[in-house]
């Protein structure tokens, strides 16, 4: 005799479910946060200075323990001696006055040029067949090796040190605000043509927001070739300066005035690459972009 199993009715069936519901519901959901806001956070601030911190406690140990002696390279606590007493007697501020000078000059006559060629090369086809070639010539000519001729040109005075300083700023910008031009996508040039912008419009709405983050890129390398070339500038014929004073040191064997050169030259480039920073994060606020994780 078969024993037949009627199947449970739909009541039947939903009791477990029901009561698995209610007792789910009973227990509070606690939602699982990622391994990274878990994490405890080290400000970011902290971890950027570890490095240097570390790297200078390492050079302080190594001068202590006579690794490092003083003729080789001075210990940290008689570089931050040494800087004090130059700052005490104004010539270190006297000295970094007097360059600033040199690179604002410089700068400002390079992004002149460099903009200008870059603009003259990027928007007109005539102006490329002009003025690419020689650009692209010229930049390959070492700009140290040009001082001599600087020399014989312009003297021994500001201009030979404000020239080379132009002309190693002028390079990187024309390639990065020519990059720039001839990269803005096509189809946004259709689409202002499109709307009726005129030629004029087309640039100014169009090509030149387009090209700024180039632009900026260009300007951030050119601080840093404005510095390189400083440091061949003021080392030629130069009577003042922060070039000058390590050039002082050099025939003195000053280790130790040597190295705070070479610091207020790095302080100085950080600056002016922070305040370019700056500059493009108010400038392309537009632009949304990756910024790490």
């Amino acid at each position: 005799m078969s024993i037949s199993h009627a199947p449970p009715s739909s009541a039947e069936a939903d009791i477990p479910l029901k009561s698995s519901f209610a007792n789910s519901s009973a227990v509070d959901v606690v939602p699982l946060l990622p391994a990274s806001s878990r994490r405890t956070r080290v400000p970011r601030w902290l971890r950027r200075t570890t490095g240097p911190v570390l790297l200078l406690l390492l050079w302080q140990l190594l001068s202590s323990t006579g690794v490092l002696t003083a003729d080789v390279l001075a210990s940290p606590g008689r570089i931050a001696q040494v800087g004090g007493d130059l700052i005490a007697d104004g010539s270190l501020t006297s000295a970094m006055g007097t360059s600033l000078q040199r690179v604002a000059a410089g700068l400002a006559l390079g992004t002149l040029v460099g903009t200008g060629l870059a603009l003259l090369s990027g928007l007109f086809r005539v102006g490329e067949d002009l003025v690419d070639a020689p650009v692209q010539m010229l930049r390959t000519v070492p700009f140290v090796g040009l001082i001599p001729l600087f020399i014989i040109w312009f003297g021994i005075g500001e201009a030979p040190k404000v020239a080379i300083i132009t002309l190693g700023v002028t390079f990187p910008l024309y390639l990065n605000v020519y990059a720039g031009i001839r990269g803005v996508d096509s189809q946004l040039i259709e689409a202002g043509e499109s709307l009726g912008l005129s030629r004029w419009g087309l640039v100014r709405h169009v090509v030149l927001p387009g090209a700024l983050p180039s632009a900026l890129t260009g300007l951030r390398y050119s601080l840093g070739i404005a510095w390189l070339a400083l440091v061949f500038a003021e080392q030629v014929n130069a009577d003042s300066g922060i070039g000058f004073l390590m050039v002082q040191a050099r025939d003195f064997l000053r280790t130790d005035v040597i190295v705070v050169c070479l610091i207020v030259y790095a302080f100085l480039g950080l600056l002016a690459d922070f305040i370019v920073r700056s500059l493009e994060r108010l400038l392309l606020q537009w632009r949304p972009t990756f910024t790490g994780r």
